[in-house]
This record gives C-alpha cells, structure tokens and sequence, in this order.
C-alpha cells in the first residue's frame, strides 16, 4: 500500500491499475461525492442515475468507465469496475488507528491467555480463560471475550462486541459495535403435549468465523445446537442481521441490514441477500 497523504492521479493509477486520462499529476487530498468534491478531492461515477452531477461538479478528477468517459471533460480515472476501483482507494484515506501493543489497565484477564505483543486492547475489556488474540488485532472498549475463544490476526473489534465462549474468528475480520456473537439459538422443547411450557436445548456447539468477514452492528450470531455455525471467508453481514443456530453462510456471500436466517439453512458461495429479507430453516440456497 502506498503511505502518503496526498496522492496524485499517477500514483493513485498504478495502485488500481486504471488509466489517466487528463494531468497525471493532479494533486488528490481526499474523497468525496459528485456533489460536494472540490478541486483537491476524487470522486467517482458508478449508478448511471448520477450522470447529470458530472456537468457540474467541482471534483479534481473522477473515476469512470470508460464508456462515460466522454461525458466528463476533466481529469480521468478510467477503470472497468469505477466502485472497486473507488473502494481500493478509500483504503489508502482511511484513518483507522495504527495498532501499537497498548493494553489499558482496566483489562481483566482470565489464566493461560495468549495475547500477542502487537494488539491493543482499550478500557474496561474482559477476557476470560485460555483466549487466543493474534498480531495486530484490536480489541475495542467495553468488550467481553470468553473462554476458548481465538481471534486470528488483524482482526478490529468495535467497542461493547459480546463474543461468547469458543468463538473461532480468522484472520482480518471487522466486528461493529453491540454484536453478539455466540450466543444461544433458539431451542426449546415443548413439554407434554404442549401445555407444560418449553424445556430448553443447551447449545452446545460453537461459532467458526473464517477470514476478512465483516459483522455489522448489532447483528447475532447463535452458536450451534450441536454442530457449529460456520460464517464462510469474506462474508459480509450488514447491521441487525440475525443468524440463527447451526446456519452455514458459503465464502464471499452478501447479507444486507435486518435480515434473518433460521435455523439449520445452507446458503452457497457468492450469494446477496438484499435487507430484510426472512429465510426459513433447513433450507438450501
């Protein structure tokens, strides 16, 4: 990744591998919309709907497709995929904290944890028995991290995440605030013919989390009943998404905000759930 401040179209070119059209050396500070782009800002064009800002927007530059190209007469990014090439170049604008190794003195630790030296963990954290944190991870305040549980490297956790006891999370994942992750699936056992109450079902698996997944806030994931919940590589779940027990979501699958996945479903490999959307248990999609 390249490590200035200021980029200009040249450099940001190479980094995606698009193609200046315009002044290779125009200066780029930062990021903004169609709309509100100043001359030291890039923007970008990907919904056609957005077509008409390009007559008057003040951007430095934008990043088009090269089938818009003439509709702009400024300098140009042109790129097959102007959003991707878009999301690669936020990264470089990002101001997420460097992880330096700070653990506050508030943390409480249970026995036998493995903490790398590299991670940093804010106020008022506990950690229970036998936790597993790898190099550069980030543990944000206010959260509670139970026994077993293993979170890979690289990983950034947002303040007040709740994950439960024998959690496994992979490597570069993102945790928003108030999710929960672990807690019990909805399993109860009606009593005699019903009209004795429910008897709970202990869960007794766990949730498996593989690498660069993305948990938005608010969203529960339930352990497994039995067998584990498996949230696939490079999963994205949006906020208030509710995972239920013994769900297994494949790689690179999409979940939009206040979605919800019964029970015992497989959902494949490159999926895109829009939001709100209800899906019944022990289904296969």
């Amino acid at each position: 990744m390249l490590d200035n401040t200021i980029y200009n179209l040249d450099e940001l070119a190479a980094h995606t591998g698009s193609l200046v059209v315009g002044d290779g050396s125009c200066e780029i500070w930062g990021l903004n919309t169609l709309l509100n782009a100043n001359a030291q800002e890039l923007s970008f064009l990907s919904n056609p709907a957005y077509s008409s800002c390009l007559a008057s927007t003040q951007a430095g530059a934008i990043i088009l497709h090269a089938r818009d190209s003439g509709l702009f007469s400024g300098n140009k990014l042109i790129t097959d995929n102007p959003y991707y090439t878009f999301a690669l170049i936020s990264q470089l604008f990002s101001s997420s904290p460097k992880v330096e190794g700070d653990i506050h003195s508030s943390v409480i630790f249970g026995a036998s944890c493995n903490i790398a030296n590299d991670v940093d963990i804010d106020a008022n954290v506990v950690i229970g028995s036998n936790v597993t944190i790898g190099s550069g991870s980030r543990i944000g305040a206010g959260c509670y991290i139970g026994d077993n549980a293993v979170i890979d490297e690289n990983c950034l956790i947002y303040p007040n995440v709740s994950i439960y006891e024998n959690t496994l999370m992979g490597k570069s994942c993102i945790v928003h605030s108030h999710a929960v992750i672990g807690s019990d699936g909805f399993g109860f056992a009606p009593k005699k013919d019903g009209k004795g109450g429910w008897q709970k079902v202990h869960q007794l698996g766990g949730v498996v989390i593989g690498s660069d997944v993305e948990v938005g806030a608010g969203t529960t994931i339930d352990r497994g009943a039995l067998d584990n919940t498996v949230i696939g590589n490079g999963v994205k779940l949006d906020n208030q998404i509710q995972i239920a027990h013994n769900v297994r979501i494949g790689e690179n699958t999409a979940i939009a905000a206040c979605s919800a996945i019964a029970g015992s479903t497989l959902i494949g490999k490159r999926c895109t759930i829009a939001g709100a959307v209800g899906v019944i248990g022990h289904l296969t999609i």
